[in-house]
């Protein structure tokens, strides 16, 4: 899997038919880019943009991070001919917008075949059927379409976005079910710097694996706050240390800093250690 140990604590929209931004995105830092052909180009750059994509992905330049190509519904006149296009792109996955279930991605692979395909859960029948979506063998990760779901639903964006929990939650759940990933929505107030912090923070705390932006200027925002802090990696690894030696006297629990150490906290100790590695080898490269 293209997403199997690998940081997404960002997540960059790149417009497909721009050639300075596709110019610019090699030297950004972000974990991985959605190369958009759907929302971020205009109806008549749609045939040219699939070119300007292949063109710019044929170049290479984009290092180790993750490449999605973004296409246009199946549904729409050039749905058909972008799912051709990406299938034989220099990308890493494809992903489909408004997946509203698992026969979306069967039909889609009859184009695609093995490639590895990204689901947008944007509509109300996607959340319901998301874990009938994730179970998907092609499916690698969700993207949250957070404004499509607004719509959709009738609610805002804001207020600490408690009226599309549910949702977001739902969708979680069946991401971590079924082992895939689960990107969390944009952030449309992209010089809002501490709306972004809180939105990330909110996303985090929930579990997960990184953001959604809109613009450059969001990356660092996301980077931090999706990446394990300092206190969380010393604590793992005291926790891992405490737990080895007190399984060394014969003992099932350790006790760090006042408070009980199982198996469970050794194992999410691990993870944050693997994440943090992870993210120190990305960003070395």
């Amino acid at each position: 899997m293209t997403t199997s140990n690998r940081p997404l604590r960002s997540v960059l929209y790149i417009p497909a038919s721009k050639e300075r931004a596709l110019e610019k995105a090699r030297g950004l830092p972000t974990d991985a880019i959605i190369f958009d052909l759907e929302d971020a180009v205009a109806p008549a750059e749609k045939v040219t943009a699939r070119e300007t994509l292949r063109a710019a992905l044929d170049a290479g330049g984009y290092g180790d991070r993750i490449k999605v190509v973004r296409v246009n519904g199946r549904d729409t006149e050039w749905g058909a001919d972008d799912l051709s296009a990406a299938a034989d792109m220099a990308c890493d996955a494809i992903l489909i917008p408004k997946v509203d279930g698992p026969d979306a991605l069967d039909a889609v692979s009859l184009t695609t075949e093995t490639r590895p395909l990204w689901a947008m859960i944007e509509t109300p029948r996607g959340v319901l059927n998301a874990l009938a979506i994730a179970d998907h063998p092609l499916l690698e990760a969700f993207v949250m379409g957070t404004n499509d779901l607004a719509k959709d639903l009738g609610c805002d964006t804001g207020g600490g976005r408690s009226q599309m929990m549910t949702a977001l939650q739902m969708s979680l759940l069946a991401a971590r079910s079924a082992g895939v990933a689960c990107i969390d929505g944009v952030f449309n107030a992209f010089k809002d710097a501490e709306g972004l912090r809180a939105e990330c923070e909110q996303g985090a705390a929930l579990g997960m694996d990184g953001k959604t932006l809109i613009h450059p200027a969001q990356l660092d925002v996301a980077n931090t706050v999706f990446a394990p802090s300092a206190d969380a990696v010393d604590l793992s690894k005291r926790q891992i240390e405490a737990f080895d030696a007190a399984l060394a006297r014969g003992e099932a629990v350790a006790v760090v800093d006042g408070k009980i150490v199982e198996n469970l906290h050794v194992a999410t100790a691990r993870s944050i250690l693997a994440k943090a590695d992870a993210i120190a080898k990305l960003e070395s490269a």
